[in-house]
């Protein structure tokens, strides 16, 4: 479970994942700068602008290393999903906090376990991947569909805010992150979905730092799919 060469999983990176690395840090370090400078001004307070500032980091290099399939992505996972649980908490948003707190942080140490013991035969920091069937997919849409209109309702009675968007980020996390887990490759047309999702999320409840980070997390979750159905393929070819 810990064998893992994290320097050779950073040496996989590309040129435009470092960029987008460097625009996210960027962007994260100038906001907790002015709340720092100018607390006054509105926004996150100077505390929680820490919080935005390790989230960010953690959370670009965990959807890279998500993205190649390295195992190294739920170290950096369970970090960001503890602080960005308390940027929700704190905001209100607490569908998706429970969606990070019960579900998110169990099923990091469940998936970290699970892509540990299905490793690829090539590169020991990968795992192997699978495809669902049209029937399973099928099932997956249906799921969805019925959780989020369930959890509005209980969303909306407690005042949550965002309640639909909310709900939507929820549904679609939940079927997300079991499928990543499971090492599913459809688990990223679930990531495209819940990551526009938040993008419009941001965009309405607006947040410079996890509006960046979301739509980075949007541009991995393509480069994600294209990745993992060609390692799906590479591992049918060799079975």
């Amino acid at each position: 479970m810990f064998n893992l060469d994290m320097k050779r999983s950073f040496k996989t990176l590309k040129w435009y994942e470092w960029i987008m690395a460097v625009v996210m840090i960027a962007i994260a370090a100038k906001a907790m700068i002015t709340a720092f400078v100018h607390p006054s001004a509105g926004g996150n307070p100077p505390w929680l602008t820490v919080i935005n500032f390790v989230s960010a980091v953690c959370g670009v290099v965990c959807i890279f290393f998500c993205a190649k399939a390295n195992i190294g992505n739920y170290i950096f996972g369970i970090v960001n999903t503890v602080v960005y649980a308390i940027y929700l908490l704190y905001w209100k948003i607490y569908g998706t906090f429970a969606l990070e707190v019960f579900y998110y942080l169990p099923t990091n140490i469940i998936g970290w376990y699970l892509w540990s013991k299905r490793r690829d035969v090539d590169d020991s920091n990968i795992t192997l991947s699978k495809k669902l069937t049209p029937v399973q997919n099928i099932l997956t849409a249906v799921f969805v569909a019925s959780t989020t209109v369930v959890y509005h309702g209980i969303l909306a009675a407690i005042g949550g805010t965002v309640a639909w968007l909310d709900a939507a980020t929820v549904a679609i996390g939940l079927v997300a992150t079991f499928l990543q887990m499971k090492r599913y490759r459809e688990q990223y047309v679930w990531w495209l979905v819940t990551d526009v999702v938040a993008v419009v999320m941001y965009i309405a409840h607006f947040d410079a730092v996890y509006l960046t980070k979301k739509t980075i997390y949007l541009i991995m979750a393509v480069i994600g799919l294209i990745n993992w159905i060609k390692l799906n393929r590479k591992n049918v070819a060799n079975v």
